[in-house]
């Protein structure tokens, strides 16, 4: 008796470039890649099907000796954004702070 075997498969795609990926997990989650659209930054795939924006949000404040994420430009970029019809998803990129001891 041949058993089928049963697979939850989620299709992803980036709305600023190319990229096209599917999963396998069955839990609640999102793909993430470097993105080359927003210049190499780690941004959210969208599920096929959805229509979405996905936006890197730049550090506007001093950065001073903080590690940030940058871009390719070098530019830091605080969050990406990712804007649907039924509402607002934010990545935050936390600066780590350097600390010295005497």
């Amino acid at each position: 008796m041949a058993v089928p075997i049963l697979e939850s498969r989620t299709a992803w795609y980036c709305p600023n470039c190319p990229a096209k990926d599917f999963t396998t997990e069955a839990h609640p989650h999102t793909r993430y890649h470097s993105c080359p659209g927003l210049r190499s930054i780690s941004a959210p795939m969208v599920r096929v099907g959805v229509r979405a924006s996905v936006e890197a949000v730049v550090r506007e404040d001093y950065v001073g000796k903080d590690i940030v994420t940058s871009d390719d430009s070098g530019r830091p970029i605080m969050a990406v954004v990712t804007t649907r019809d039924d509402g607002t998803d934010c990545a935050v990129f936390a600066p780590t702070a350097l600390a010295t001891s005497r």
